[in-house]
């Protein structure tokens, strides 16, 4: 792990935050030529990739990938300069859109309203194999898989090139207050003094396991970083509002406010489990995080990945190339014995007396319209999960042995 005095923390991946905005002064003329460009209409997903690649959060990466990084990364998990990166970031077209392109060629990236947002020059064009990269990413070609459908989805051209960024917000950004660029959120552990941060990726809200782990890391570094995913997740997943709510209420009663700050990660999510762990890792790297949890069954769905496979795809690379230390913990539980969060490494605790509720589990309690026990989350995050799946017109059932407020 390097910790460079010039970021006052924790180096950027590959060395440096890449910034492919346009600059404000040259944007209305960036516009007028655009408009003469080949337009293509991209998804939420690509246009969550844009603002991450403009904006430093993909570092190194300056644009969509090309053949070579393309190959490089469903094969070994590396650029072709030798970065770790994990997830293929492309941009695909139909047959027919690429059949008018050509490389040298720069187009319009557009959002589903016609917005042009940035441009790109087309540096390559190439046809790849779909299931290959779903088996080598996803570990599956099961079209079932939410990661591998997308792939399945995307056009047969790839293109590659770097991009320019014209619009600030290509995406709508729901959580102003809470949204921080990496030179930005750097520029917040500064301020707050912390040179050591731990990252926590969830795309669910903070149940009794993750507070436990979150705090455990707490006691090794000066601050947490609580990162919430809030790009495109599966449908079933708890809204970004209704999560972002519970985040809120956790910290405030149950945190200590100068170890903690609160920021959304505008990705979306692929589900790759393993891969996925890597990738979220490099990109807290840049956000200036020193460390990073990975728990149980990272990024996963389903039971396509193994409970700690997410953990042991750290063993493939060495400390230098990471940069990172990721901080690997095992599924926290209630422990009945000792009333209170605890793992098979802190507790003598038989399985009949540990009580195992994720974040999964939660989602589909609720959805059942059962009321979740009080093992599972702070009061206070359970009646903010009630009042937002109320709002969302769903029915939950109270039984009558649980207190009400």
């Amino acid at each position: 792990m390097t910790v460079d005095s010039k970021w006052q923390t924790i180096a950027p991946h590959g060395g440096e935050l890449i910034n492919r905005r346009v600059p404000e002064g040259e944007r209305e003329e960036r516009r007028e030529q655009a408009r003469g460009f080949q337009k293509i209409v991209v998804g939420p997903r690509q246009l969550s990739d844009l603002e991450m690649i403009s904006t430093g959060v993909f570092s190194p990466i300056s644009g969509f990938m090309g053949r070579e990084d393309y190959e490089s990364v469903v094969e070994t998990m590396r650029l072709k300069d030798g970065n770790v990166w994990s997830i293929p970031i492309t941009l695909s077209a139909s047959e027919e859109e690429a059949s008018s392109i050509s490389e040298g060629d720069d187009v319009a990236l557009a959002d589903g309203d016609g917005r042009i947002v940035a441009t790109m020059r087309v540096e390559d064009k190439f046809s790849y194999d779909k299931k290959r990269e779903a088996k080598n990413v996803y570990r599956t070609d099961d079209g079932g898989h939410p990661g591998v459908a997308a792939v399945y989805r995307q056009g047969d051209v790839l293109l590659g090139g770097e991009v320019s960024l014209i619009e600030d917000e290509p995406n709508a950004r729901p959580f102003p207050e809470y949204y921080f660029e990496p030179s930005e959120l750097r520029e917040v552990f500064a301020e707050k003094g912390w040179k050591t941060v731990v990252g926590f990726q969830t795309r669910n809200p903070v149940h009794r396991a993750h507070e436990y782990i979150q705090k455990s890391a707490l006691e090794i570094v000066d601050g947490l970083l609580l990162n919430p995913l809030v790009g495109e997740t599966k449908s079933d997943d708890i809204s970004a509002p209704v999560r972002m709510k519970s985040y809120e209420v956790i910290l405030d009663r149950y945190f200590p406010k100068n170890r903690v700050s609160l920021a959304v990660f505008p990705a979306a999510m692929r589900y790759a489990g393993p891969r996925e762990a890597v990738f979220h890792a490099m990109c807290r790297k840049n956000y200036g995080c020193t460390h990073f949890i990975v728990g149980r069954d990272h990024a996963g769905v389903g039971s396509y990945y193994g409970t700690y496979d997410a953990q042991h795809i750290f063993e493939e690379f060495t400390e230098d190339e990471l940069g990172i230390l990721p901080l690997k913990y095992e599924h926290a539980f209630w422990c009945k014995r000792t009333m209170q969060m605890a793992t098979t490494k802190t507790t003598p605790s038989s399985p009949e007396e540990q009580v195992f509720l994720s974040g999964t589990k939660v989602r589909e309690m609720l959805s059942r319209g059962e009321y979740p026990p009080p093992e599972f989350s702070r009061p206070e995050v359970i009646e903010v999960l009630i009042q937002g799946l109320r709002d969302e017109e769903k029915t939950i059932k109270q039984p009558r042995n649980y207190p009400s407020k």
